[in-house]
């Protein structure tokens, strides 16, 4: 029953643009209908049943064709983030203007013009929306230019230009440290915590390994306490890239999306961030540069706890958990004894000390 109401439809639109043909045909041709009026309505009948006929045959067809175009824009659509579209609309609205500026003059023209200034509508639309997904980034610095000259003439004290959302991964999330982290203030808000970064945590929350459903246990309450005691803003957000299935994919696309920053302390999606150009707060680089300065020749004493892989070396620890290797500390294992800092490795993992007893070196002198 549609298809038949939508190819009858089809069909007086056919008959209407035969009509139309028809008319200018005759009108080109400078032919005065007062000559021959049945020859008149013949050809008016003929192109309105030939317009109509084609119209009604093809429309399956014609149906079919639009539908699947439909389709592929939805799909595109889909695909696409909001700021991409955003863009693309922009594109497309100066080309159609552009576009139809053009054809103001071409449009009289008799039969060619009404073509031609289609096309060009056709093509500058089509180019306006590439050009603008193309330059969607430079589209974005320019909008967050004028927004903060916006906010910088209004001088709202509640609102602030300069914080970047911090998007959480499942990594940080599930160690704890960012919690002690944001109630020293150092790190501004708003966290964003993914929805999909929520799953995951269930995920491994539910798991039948005990080590790992505690770890994702863990990585709730931290949550929970994020959310509940600390004043800085979080944000749950509902948004998913259905086409990319890792995690880290995804944080990274959510992250030039929104234009934040990434907090992890995962060291392999800290690399593969760097290489997309996506900014990273990482937690372990963060803990290195806080620790204290330890250079070659200081002394200090360190408690031995256990022996080391080289033959003869022993492994203390600092507080805040440098690894001191100790040349020869094996005899001393359990004790506490006086070293000499020989050398320092600065390793993407931490920090190595290498130290050597200080009455060694006492007796060498």
């Amino acid at each position: 029953m549609v298809n038949r109401a939508v190819r009858g439809v089809l069909s007086i639109v056919g008959g209407a643009i035969g009509i139309s043909l028809v008319f200018l045909f005759l009108k080109t041709m400078e032919f005065n209908p007062n000559y021959s009026i049945l020859l008149t309505i013949i050809l008016y009948v003929g192109g309105c049943l030939l317009g109509a006929a084609l119209f009604h045959i093809s429309g399956a067809k014609l149906l079919s064709f639009l539908w699947d175009i439909l389709l592929h824009i939805e799909r595109t659509l889909q695909n696409k983030t909001s700021y991409e579209i955003l863009s693309g609309s922009i594109g497309l609205i100066v080309g159609l203007i552009i576009a139809n500026l053009i054809s103001l003059p071409i449009i009289p023209v008799p039969i060619i013009g009404t073509v031609l200034a289609i096309i060009a509508n056709v093509i500058m639309g089509y180019l306006g929306v590439s050009i603008g997904l193309k330059k969607k980034d430079e589209l974005g610095e320019s909008l967050l230019f004028f927004r903060k000259g916006i906010i910088k003439r209004s001088n709202s004290p509640n609102i602030s230009s300069g914080s970047q959302p911090k998007i959480l991964d499942t990594s940080v999330i599930i160690d704890g440290r960012i919690a002690d982290i944001c109630k020293t203030g150092f790190i501004e808000g708003p966290l964003v915590i993914p929805t999909f970064v929520l799953t995951e945590l269930q995920h491994i929350a539910d798991s039948s390994d005990s080590l790992k459903r505690n770890r994702g246990r863990r990585g709730l309450d931290i949550l929970n306490m994020i959310q509940k005691e600390l004043t800085i803003p979080v944000q749950i957000l509902d948004k998913d890239f259905d086409k990319v299935t890792e995690v880290d994919s995804k944080l990274l696309k959510l992250a030039e999306y929104m234009n934040g920053k990434v907090i992890t302390n995962d060291y392999n999606l800290n690399k593969v961030a760097s290489f997309q150009g996506v900014p990273v707060l990482n937690i372990n680089e963060l803990a290195n540069a806080v620790k204290p300065v330890v250079l070659p020749g200081e002394e200090m004493t360190v408690h031995v706890v256990k022996d080391g892989k080289e033959n003869g070396q022993g492994i203390a620890y600092l507080d805040d958990g440098t690894m001191i290797v100790v040349d020869g500390g094996k005899r001393h294992m359990g004790e506490s004894i006086g070293v000499l800092v020989t050398s320092i490795l600065q390793t993407p993992a931490g920090r190595m000390i290498f130290a050597k007893p200080k009455y060694e070196i006492e007796k060498a002198v």
